[in-house]
């Protein structure tokens, strides 16, 4: 995770959801910025995390104000070999997913279902009738030129959609500080 510190943006984003205003799925491309600080070690008894602090926005291409934010932690646990992100969005929605990954891992995949103890989603009364998020995966790939992608899939169970609504988002960002 230490390659993943700095200041990031790209352009190439894709989001495919449910838009309210439309009544169907649409594709949404979008810019998006990035900012990963350091901060470690953090001790829990035994347990040691690094990790990063993190805020990121996206803005619908051609839109002024952003259209997603999320703020968080990208946590590192060496001696377990777990990865986390724990994040939340200002829709009242927390969301803790985890994965198992190596220290030089430049590939990582991280869950969170519902219901769930350890990697789990969290919603506010509303959400979790008009649209409850089950699921949660993201995948990272970190590679050396300064290029971080990312891969994200939240599944939703919509009021207003038959059937779960995969909702993706991706993008490929590159550093432009730290």
């Amino acid at each position: 995770m230490a390659a993943l510190a700095g200041e990031w943006e790209g352009d190439e984003g894709l989001d495919v959801a449910f838009s309210n205003a439309e009544g169907r799925i649409v594709e949404t491309p979008f810019r998006e910025r990035m900012s990963l600080k350091p901060f470690g070690p953090v001790n829990n008894g035994p347990q040691v995390l690094y990790g990063l602090d993190y805020r990121t926005a996206a803005w619908r291409i051609g839109e002024e104000n952003p259209f997603h934010t999320e703020l968080g932690y990208w946590l590192w646990d060496a001696v377990a070999g777990q990865v986390m992100r724990c994040f939340t969005v200002p829709r009242g929605q927390s969301v803790l997913a985890g994965g198992t990954a190596a220290p030089d891992a430049t590939t990582f995949t991280m869950r969170a279902e519902v219901e769930s103890e350890t990697y789990g989603i969290l919603s506010n009364i509303y959400l979790a009738k008009a649209a409850r998020t089950t699921g949660f995966e993201v995948t990272v790939t970190v590679q050396a030129d300064g290029v971080f992608a990312y891969s994200e899939k939240t599944l939703i169970t919509h009021a207003r959609w038959d059937g779960v609504v995969e909702h993706t988002d991706r993008n490929v960002l590159r550093r432009i500080a730290g």
